[in-house]
């Protein structure tokens, strides 16, 4: 059903496929695609109580941290983007940088790790709704104050949403998703102007650690910025969006690294900045309230007051739904992907094209209940928090698989990088190697067995608090022994969508 232009379609069919998906994003789409994943108002407004909560103001440096190392990730993907222009970008790229085991275990990571997340941003809204208006605490909070049943609720209404919107076409997809990235990078503006209005201290307070919690942490302070940084390592990914979008995008090769870099440059701009102007405009940074869930939420209220504050969290909700819009828009297209193959269970009919929208309906719909049943799973807070954690680890893990392949193919001095398109040059290797470095240093962060992320409240139990490292264990373990033992035998582009059927 393509109707792009030649040669975007013969990019396709130099990796064996068929163009069948409807080819009409433009540059502004795919960039959208990227930002809302990110979504600078979603993650920061989520995340900022446990960075102030564990190390105090100070920990705003790890947004700069994160910042300059997946850079250097995304960087590399700037490279791949422009080299294998298709759909579902982890899955495929380490396809062509390894070998076909590699691939399919980077795959099935970031589909589950994917699946994961579409649940979790769609748990955020549980943080702003009811504070716009108490209409939206459908299910009052159970007798520990638990709100985690109307969070639910809340979240399976917005993955219905995304799941039709997703399943009745790109554009339409696309089109919300856009309006959507415009009105929040205006909110996200006018909130930094407001906040930069209402300052009651300087931006020396990004050193103060005082508010630090550093008596279970090991190595100090250091321990304590590390946990922290989890709150900003949380937010920034997700930029390799533009390009899983590249077989319904013109001119992938040249769009999708641009959109890539922009996604992330103007996420770190300008949540920086609402982080650092939100701690200089707090009435109280002592206060018990900014350290617990729905901490920026409550700052915003205090210093803007009710009627301003409430039009950003309007906005913040509106960013929450964008964000999940473009992160089921990801997980469908790595699942087609890797379907097309026939490489996952009931290939042929995941990767289904409808004639009438030209989108993997089958998909969008097998995500969305995949999503819904997760939530009802683990309906308690406790172990959300750490399915979250470990969907997170998941994703650091497959950008690695996909570094570290293309580190080992510029080894051997086989890697070429597309002669018209984006390149590093001799930058290449050094940029790649910070890139393994930093991904192996933030999944090894990220893994670490901390109380307060993995089993912050009672019961206490050894493997909630070794999450981490024992949950991720097993999913790439049985994931992998079933591709050896049951999908690879049966690994081949399916019929329909093979080059030259």
């Amino acid at each position: 059903m393509s109707t792009g232009s030649t040669s975007d379609n013969d990019d396709v069919g130099e990796f064996g496929y068929k163009p069948t998906l409807a080819r009409s994003l433009g540059s502004f789409h795919t960039f959208a695609a990227g930002i809302s994943y990110i979504s600078i108002l979603t993650g920061t407004f989520q995340l900022f109580y446990l960075g102030l909560g564990t190390a105090g103001a100070a920990y705003w440096w790890s947004w700069p941290m994160v910042f300059v190392g997946q850079l250097m990730v995304a960087l590399c993907f700037c490279e791949l983007a422009a080299r294998y222009p298709v759909a579902g970008s982890i899955y495929n790229w380490t396809k062509r940088l390894t070998s076909a085991h590699t691939a399919w275990l980077a795959g099935w990571t970031m589909l589950i790790a994917s699946v994961v997340s579409l649940a979790a941003v769609a748990l955020a809204l549980q943080a702003t709704l009811p504070q716009l208006w108490s209409g939206f605490q459908i299910i009052p909070a159970g007798a520990d104050g638990s709100t985690a049943a109307n969070g639910v609720l809340l979240a399976v209404i917005l993955i219905v949403f995304t799941t039709l919107i997703n399943a009745f076409g790109t554009t339409l997809m696309a089109r919300i998703n856009s309006a959507g990235v415009f009105l929040e990078l205006v909110a996200a503006v006018v909130l930094i102007v407001l906040l930069a209005i209402n300052v009651v201290r300087g931006p020396q307070v990004v050193f103060d650690t005082s508010l630090a919690h550093i008596g279970s942490q090991p190595y100090g302070y250091l321990g304590a910025f590390l946990a922290a940084s989890l709150a900003s390592l949380y937010v920034m990914y997700g930029f390799d969006t533009a390009s899983s979008l590249a077989e319904e995008s013109h001119d992938p090769r040249r769009n999708a690294p641009k959109a890539i870099l922009r996604a992330l440059f103007f996420s770190f701009l300008l949540g920086g900045l609402i982080l650092l102007l939100a701690l200089m405009a707090a009435p109280d940074l002592t206060d018990p309230a900014l350290s617990a869930n729905g901490g920026l939420q409550t700052l915003i209220l205090q210093v803007l007051g009710g009627g301003v504050g409430s039009v950003i969290l309007v906005a913040v909700v509106i960013a929450v739904v964008v964000c999940d819009l473009a992160v089921h828009a990801a997980a469908i297209r790595l699942a087609f992907a890797m379907a097309r193959d026939n490489n996952l269970p009931s290939g042929a009919k995941l990767c289904t094209i409808s004639p009438r929208f030209g989108t993997p309906v089958v998909a969008s719909v097998a995500v969305g209940v995949v999503a819904v049943v997760l939530l009802l799973l683990t309906i308690s807070p406790q172990i959300y928090t750490v399915v979250t954690s470990i969907a997170i680890i998941m994703i650091y893990v497959a950008y690695l698989l996909v570094t570290g392949s293309m580190l080992a193919k510029r080894l051997r001095g086989t890697w070429v990088p597309r002669a018209d398109g984006f390149s590093l040059g001799r930058w290449g290797l050094p940029v790649n190697v910070l890139a393994v470095v930093w991904g192996v240093a933030m999944t090894v962060n990220l893994a670490w067995p901390r109380a307060e992320i993995y089993n912050a409240t009672p019961p206490f139990h050894w493997y909630l608090r070794g999450a981490g490292i024992l949950f991720p264990a097993v999913i790439l373990g049985a994931g992998f022994a079933y591709y050896w033992f049951v999908q690879r035998h049966r690994t081949g582009v399916v019929a329909e969508h093979a080059a030259g059927s």
